[in-house]
């Protein structure tokens, strides 16, 4: 059993160093996490965009249903 679990984690660890991080290994701070950072606002920005087109579609089908069952 004991070997077993020594040898996942090795096979974890051997896993992991083949990742591709989202950071600068050697870059310190904000700056390590500079790639991340941008990514994440990027994604919150579509994620705003998005909703705020299901949104308007939303209202605009809402505002015709109810103008066509009245």
């Amino acid at each position: 059993m004991l070997a077993k679990t020594r040898t996942f984690f090795s096979d974890v660890k051997s896993e992991l160093l083949k990742c591709s991080w989202p950071w600068e290994p050697k870059e310190t701070g904000l700056k390590k996490y500079r790639e991340l950072i941008d990514s994440t606002t990027i994604v919150v920005v579509a994620m705003l965009l998005l909703s705020g087109f299901v949104s308007l579609w939303d209202l605009v089908m809402m505002t015709l249903v109810g103008s066509l069952t009245k």
